[in-house]
């Protein structure tokens, strides 16, 4: 049941992250991606939450190198941790 949660939520964050990218004009992707790390700061209230840090990373990866880059790395570093769990 929770891989099936697990993916469900990563087809969920992919398919909102193809709609920002589509819609969004470049200038305020970067400025909507800092808006939900800041959420994500203020964990501590109702609404917010650590969620938002990771998606605001992404939406905000959106327009800058530097964190594409990163975040490839870091997805690439889960899938070699993945693979070598399953030998």
């Amino acid at each position: 049941m929770a891989r099936l949660s697990r993916e469900w939520l990563r087809l969920k964050f992919r398919a909102l992250l193809r709609r920002i990218g589509r819609h969004v004009p470049p200038g305020m992707r970067l400025v909507v991606g800092l808006l939900l790390m800041a959420g994500g700061l203020l964990a501590f209230l109702p609404v917010l939450g650590i969620w938002m840090l990771p998606l605001g990373i992404a939406v905000a990866a959106l327009d800058v190198r530097t964190i594409q880059r990163w975040w490839r790395r870091q997805r690439l570093r889960r899938r070699r941790q993945r693979g070598r769990k399953g030998l």
